[in-house]
């Protein structure tokens, strides 16, 4: 069962009528209570002031009415005019009886009585009055409170009011905001001038729609030169297949041909789905590591690489006893991947250089131009020649999965690729 929306002034406004119904019972039912001692110290004082005064005229009309007098001694009972005014007695000893204390208050047929005794020789004077007093302290107290709380409070709930508008209003833009995050055409400025948590969190919502299209952009470049990076090989073997057909070419020179390219695109989707693996170990909890011998696994690669370009020399200054943390599998990747871009590059040397904590790659090929440095390890990114590909963006991701990091330097001559660990590589 749905009762509607119930908005925040609507939850502000509640709130607040709430606050005035528990206002309306402390000032009604809980204050007066809590006033009660104070008008009977009041009542006391207000009684035994009189009594102060040696002698009373008890035959006096013109006492105050709301106060009785009394004087006993011994058995003699004289009382002020007034007394069957203030309280109505059948017995006086039966009213005495309940004044058996210097001061106090006792209920006679359902009223309460205040009295205050005073005993001079052999003469007591007592002072009794009923509860008109107190009635009219608490009263008079209460009117004067009640008009200050109530309009205080009446202007803490307007100013509650008018800053919960403000509020509403900020997070109805705010909803907005985040109805329309892919609309280029809406407003996304933040205009909200108090630096409040309200202000982050626009912020924090314009930060996102910024990232959010920054990815969509790339996700839509990479999409992009995914499709012109398997578009050529697939473009050539069917010209090649189309050439056999229309016997312009020699089947067996096209199927060399086809067959190159058919390796180059097993090559694409084979990195293509080893770069989302390691998305997958990224978030997965089974991914473990092991100390690799990294100058065996350094000298295989070596001499997997150098009958590539025979022109090129390898120098290699590597601790035989030298371990790194990861696998086999991983490091083999990252240092195909490498040698296959210097082998494209190089002119005449490959320096690597492996040392604990460090493993420095150099070629003495072009410098890499700074603007190519920024996100060469994005897949697909154009690089260098304008090449696309995913063998950087692979040795970035396995590197990070095993805790290490890739930096790429030019040198005087030549680029350093150097990987760090945040390990202890234990030699």
């Amino acid at each position: 069962m749905s009762f509607g929306k119930n908005n925040l002034s609507k939850q502000l406004l509640f709130v607040v009528g709430i606050a005035f119904i528990l206002l309306f019972i402390s000032l009604g039912a809980i204050l007066p209570r809590l006033l009660i001692p104070v008008a009977e110290a009041n009542i006391y004082s207000y009684l035994s002031e009189p009594l102060k005064i040696y002698d009373i005229d008890v035959d006096n009309k013109l006492l105050n009415t709301e106060i009785a007098y009394l004087y006993v001694s011994d058995d003699l009972v004289t009382t002020s005019d007034n007394i069957e005014d203030v309280i109505k007695f059948d017995n006086i000893k039966k009213i005495l009886s309940k004044m058996n204390k210097s001061y106090g208050k006792f209920i006679y047929n359902h009223k309460t009585y205040y009295y205050y005794t005073l005993k001079i020789n052999k003469i007591t004077k007592i002072a009794i009055s009923d509860d008109s007093y107190i009635n009219r302290t608490k009263t008079s107290i209460l009117s004067a409170i009640f008009p200050l709380v109530l309009g205080t409070f009446l202007l803490i709930g307007l100013m509650l009011v008018f800053w919960s508008s403000i509020v509403v209003r900020k997070i109805e833009k705010l909803k907005n905001k985040i109805d329309n995050i892919d609309n280029l055409d809406y407003n996304h400025k933040v205009d909200f001038n108090t630096d409040d948590e309200i202000r982050s969190l626009a912020l924090a919502i314009e930060d996102m729609r910024i990232s959010l299209i920054s990815q969509e952009e790339y996700r839509n470049q990479m999409y992009q030169n995914i499709s012109h990076d398997f578009k050529t090989p697939l473009t050539v073997i069917k010209s090649y297949i189309e050439a056999v057909d229309d016997g312009v070419e020699d089947a067996s020179v096209a199927f060399k041909t086809i067959k190159e390219q058919t390796e180059k695109l097993e090559q694409k989707v084979h990195s293509l789905l080893y770069l989302n693996k390691l998305d997958y170990l990224k978030n997965s909890k089974n991914f473990t590591t092991e100390l690799i011998d990294m100058y065996k696994l350094i000298n295989q690669e070596v001499e997997k690489f150098k009958f590539y370009r025979k022109n090129i020399k390898f120098e290699v200054s590597c601790d035989k006893k030298l371990k790194f943390y990861g696998s086999n599998e991983n490091w083999e990747t990252i240092l195909d991947n490498l040698l296959s871009n210097f082998m494209r590059y190089t002119h005449t040397t490959i320096k690597i250089t492996a040392r604990q904590n460090k493993l420095i790659l150099y070629n003495d090929g072009d410098k890499i131009a700074l603007d190519l440095l920024d996100g060469i390890f994005t897949p697909f990114r154009k690089g260098i020649k304008g090449e696309f590909g995913l063998g950087l963006s692979i040795v970035k991701k396995t590197l990070n999965l095993m805790d290490y990091d890739i930096t790429i330097r030019n040198e005087r001559k030549g680029v350093s690729f150097i990987i760090t660990s945040k390990k202890r590589i234990r030699k």
